[in-house]
């Protein structure tokens, strides 16, 4: 999953090799922390946070294949 975020980032922005995406384990979920140059936190979380909220279902949908819950957190 921490792949997933990370290529999916890498795409949108204008600095990828700033992209870094944090796993933390928990009992019940997964949190993925993602952070990216300041200049790119706007083409990540998109227009009214629809592409961030884009990103999250991706998440879910592929948590359901491997029966676990991640939740993104995008961090300035």
């Amino acid at each position: 999953m921490k792949e997933l975020v990370t290529d999916i980032a890498k795409a949108l922005v204008d600095h990828p090799e700033q992209v870094q995406v944090n796993s933390i384990e928990g009992e019940q979920v997964t949190v993925l922390e993602l952070r990216v140059a300041p200049d790119d936190l706007g083409k990540v979380i998109g227009r009214q946070g629809r592409t961030a909220k884009s990103i999250r279902t991706l998440l879910g949908a592929a948590g359901m294949k491997l029966k676990k819950r991640f939740t993104l957190e995008i961090l300035e």
